[in-house]
């Protein structure tokens, strides 16, 4: 039995809609895991609450790869990708979330989107069905 029934991803830019979504799955009594709730504090970076998201992005976009806050993000999004049922996507989203998405289609998880994508791409076909709004959403939930 999986940990979660959602893994949800997006952009650190678009937190306030990912923490919508991540309530509306909650509220409906489903269990999730998003990057939204990590801590991220480091060595060199820390990302502190109510601080500008692109301040911190900046900031970790420029460290090296094997920094230890880095990997540590890393091996937690993996683990809870590996231990979630269903993968979730909130667009607008960045390149590691659509990363994160072909990996948990790769292992065989159903993968769901919410928003309107920026523009079509053909391999937004690995999602099972892209909700445009978060009522929706919840009433697919619901079921």
């Amino acid at each position: 039995m999986s940990k979660y029934n959602f893994f949800i991803a997006g952009r650190w830019r678009n937190k306030d809609e990912v923490k919508k979504v991540l309530e509306a799955v909650r509220s409906c009594g489903k269990t999730a895991y998003c990057f939204i709730e990590n801590d991220y504090k480091g060595e060199k970076i820390e990302f502190k609450p109510g601080e500008n998201p692109d301040t911190f992005m900046k900031k970790s976009e420029n460290l090296p790869i094997d920094d230890s806050l880095i990997q540590k993000i890393f091996k937690k999004d993996i683990s809870a990708l590996k231990q979630s049922d269903n993968f979730l996507l909130v667009f607008p989203s960045g390149k590691a979330s659509h990363i994160e998405a072909g990996i948990a289609y790769g292992m065989g998880k159903k993968c769901y989107a919410i928003g309107l994508p920026e523009k079509t791409e053909t391999l937004y076909c690995i999602f099972e069905e892209i909700f445009l709004e978060l009522e929706s959403l919840k009433t697919w939930l619901s079921q």
